[in-house]
């Protein structure tokens, strides 16, 4: 391949955003997939950093979304309170795109702490916006890799709330929205449209679906027919590659 594993996550999750979308953006994959979606087919798109940035045009990647170097010529300089209570809380936030540490069958996010079967529990960043922009966004978007320790039967804490124990349950707990894809470096998973457990979109190139469940916490929903996931074209990893990562601080 002529590119990485990451440089495919970042395209992929490009590809899942419209022109014109209002998107609450995570630190990480999810920042260089969205900047590659504004750049590209999605010029008129809204990025939202839940810190109150809105609409940047960062000349360097970051080491987080505090760094100011993220908040180069933005369009409004806010605060917590206006993108996850003014924007989030209201419905204005089409999309939400997160990064995780584990994910459960139904889309149930943590960021929050991991543990062993010895009891041992290690704490982590927790959530920030995250819950927020689980819980309101139209849709959500996850990406992290592929490992059976981050796709699990069952996860150690709840910090973002997917579909909670599949069907209804989002709805009964009065939340709008729920997770409509998870990318990972091996496939694309969607939910299905009843039961709203994880399901198979597409096998990412040099791997198979065995190679994909043979290496997940659970068993998916696997549709008759998977495709391969589209590679990357030229353009869009020339950008990533000097203009949008150029130190590759999150492509790796």
């Amino acid at each position: 391949m002529d590119y990485t594993p990451s440089e495919l996550m970042a395209v992929s999750g490009a590809r899942e955003l419209q022109d014109r979308q209002v998107v609450a953006v995570g630190v990480g994959l999810p920042m260089v997939a969205s900047l590659l979606a504004k750049r590209t087919h999605a010029p008129n798109m809204a990025i939202l950093f839940e810190i109150g940035v809105i609409d940047s045009e960062p000349i360097h990647t970051g080491v987080g979304l505090a760094d100011p170097r993220v908040w180069y010529r933005a369009k409004y300089l806010s605060s917590f309170v206006d993108i996850l209570g003014t924007l989030l809380h209201r419905g204005r936030v089409d999309v939400g795109f997160l990064g995780g540490l584990e994910v459960d069958r139904y889309g149930n996010l943590n960021t929050t702490l991991v543990g062993d079967p010895k009891g041992k529990f290690r704490h982590m960043v927790g959530s920030g916006g995250a819950n927020d922009i689980a819980s309101c966004a139209r849709k959500t978007i996850y990406i992290m890799r592929h490992e059976e320790r981050k796709l699990r039967e069952t996860i150690s804490f709840i910090t973002s709330p997917g579909y909670i124990e599949g069907g209804e349950s989002r709805a009964k707990a009065g939340l709008v929205g729920g997770p409509s894809r998870v990318i990972t470096d091996k496939a694309i998973f969607g939910f299905h449209p009843v039961t709203k457990r994880m399901s198979i979109l597409s096998v990412h190139p040099e791997n198979t679906i065995e190679d994909v469940v043979a290496t997940m916490g659970f068993e998916p929903h696997i549709p008759e027919q998977v495709p391969f996931t589209e590679p990357p074209r030229p353009d869009q990893l020339k950008l990533i590659r000097e203009e949008i990562d150029p130190e590759r601080m999150y492509i790796g």
